[in-house]
């Protein structure tokens, strides 16, 4: 009897390898290019999951350079419908503190990405909600269960990097009201809606950008400090989640 196919993936950063029972590698052929690695399929308590490092498996690939069109396709192809998204981010705003986790339903594009479409021809699709409302919640409930302190909700703005924000650019972004910050949501959220597919971030929160009271200025050594010392327990609550998403 052939295994079931997996419905549910995480498109995570780094740091999920060995979360699955029985995993296998499938290299998967895209017209876009190559993912930005294997993905990986394997089971926890009987249910299929995927999962696909955005930035490669030896964190060399930077969030400039990372081609989601290709990632997005290939998880498509296996099958997979929803797509769980960690992912580091700062904050910007004080109240949000670091090691806390955000689940947005916002997003402001100021990647200046070219890359961010399957489609060549005039097609529009509707994107006044760029994140799943009915996996948020899923999302944010479980996270509490397992003891996580989750602000449900906020706007994420998405840059291109490689480079950090400056001072004014900060600024700028806390006062337009956005509480986040990140090189990875898009195109991917944007990607996943033209191909039909639910879409939820989850943002780590590994720093508070250089906005004008944060006691040090962002870091990549910060960065992945923080998603060192969280990503396990990350792991354990993104199972869970989706035992709650396979039983819907």
């Amino acid at each position: 009897m052939s295994e079931p196919t997996p419905t549910v993936a995480v498109l995570g950063t780094w740091g999920y390898y060995g979360l699955l029972d029985d995993a296998e590698q499938i290299e998967v052929e895209t017209p876009y290019g190559p993912a930005s690695d294997n993905i990986v399929l394997g089971t926890f308590e009987g249910r299929r999951l995927a999962y696909l490092t955005r930035t490669g498996r030896n964190r060399d690939i930077p969030p400039h350079r990372i081609n989601a069109r290709a990632n997005i396709w290939a998880l498509h192809s296996l099958g997979i419908r929803t797509i769980l998204a960690p992912t580091p981010s700062g904050s910007l705003r004080s109240a949000i503190g670091v090691g806390s986790l955000v689940v947005p339903d916002q997003l402001v594009d100021r990647t200046g990405r070219t890359d961010d479409t399957f489609h060549d021809d005039d097609v529009h699709i509707s994107f006044a909600e760029p994140f799943c409302a009915s996996t948020r919640q899923t999302v944010v409930s479980t996270l509490r269960k397992n003891g996580w302190i989750v602000n449900d909700g906020g706007v994420m703005v998405a840059i291109r990097g490689p480079r950090f924000s400056t001072r004014a650019e900060s600024r700028w972004y806390a006062a337009q009201g956005w509480d986040l910050i990140s090189m990875t949501p898009y195109p991917e959220a944007a990607l996943a809606r033209e191909l039909g597919m639910s879409y939820t971030c989850i943002a780590l929160v590994t720093d508070h950008d250089v906005i004008g009271d944060t006691p040090w200025p962002v870091s990549q050594e910060l960065v992945r400090e923080q998603l060192d010392s969280n990503t396990l327990r990350l792991r354990k609550a993104l199972l869970q989640i989706v035992m709650e998403l396979s039983q819907r």
